[in-house]
């Protein structure tokens, strides 16, 4: 059976607030890659449950914190569209997904240049 492994490595300050988040996989590498937030969601097989962990670094824009959680969700769209097959919940996340995007595009226009 072959084995894939993930490794992140999250970098605190004194205050214990991430400062740089790091991460690579055995089958993409030994290459560093960073990024500025993550966000791991597990079905804990034992407590039929979610076990969830987001984090992101102190440098990371409410902006582009916005937009990470609006591209998640519409993964989350497709993925449980090609899981399950189930278009109608798919349909629907899609669908929150454009008023999100569309909110976020008036609140850009909103912004001082």
């Amino acid at each position: 059976m072959k084995k894939s492994e993930i490794y992140f490595s999250v970098a605190l300050d004194n205050n214990n607030i991430p400062e740089a988040i790091s991460w690579r996989a055995t089958d993409a590498g030994e290459q560093i890659h960073f990024a500025k937030a993550i966000n791991i969601a597990l079905w804990d097989r034992n407590q039929d449950g979610t076990m969830k962990m987001d984090l992101w670094t102190k440098d990371m824009p409410v902006d582009e914190m916005k937009h990470f959680y609006l591209d998640t969700l519409g993964s989350m769209a497709q993925t449980l569209l090609t899981a399950t097959g189930d278009e109608v919940i798919a349909g629907k996340i899609r669908a929150l997904c454009q008023d999100i995007s569309k909110h976020l595009d008036e609140e850009g226009q909103q912004q001082p240049k």
